[in-house]
């Protein structure tokens, strides 16, 4: 999608941030970051925790990864750690 095309929701405080994952990672692509999250079923059957978000390049630098139980959680920890790196995801 072209930039400034007004696609980016307002923000809802009772909306987990599972909702907004598609427009976070579309937002990374546009930083030049490859991000990816995933759902591992074998770790799942394990009871361990499930969902990995990964990313890399960009201003990133080198590649960071997170993990958590459910989609929310992995990607609560994602944003977090991002922002550790200085990267601030505008959502």
């Amino acid at each position: 999608m072209a930039k400034g095309m007004g696609r980016w929701p307002k923000a809802d405080p009772d909306s987990g941030v599972e909702d907004a994952t598609l427009l976070i990672l579309e937002w990374l692509g546009e930083q030049g970051v490859g991000a990816m999250i995933r759902v591992d079923a074998e770790r799942m059957r394990d009871d361990q925790p499930a969902w990995t978000f990964a990313a890399s390049g960009g201003p990133l630098g080198g590649g960071m990864r997170a993990d958590g139980a459910s989609a929310a959680e992995c990607m609560g920890r994602a944003l977090l750690a991002l922002r550790e790196v200085g990267l601030v995801v505008p959502f």
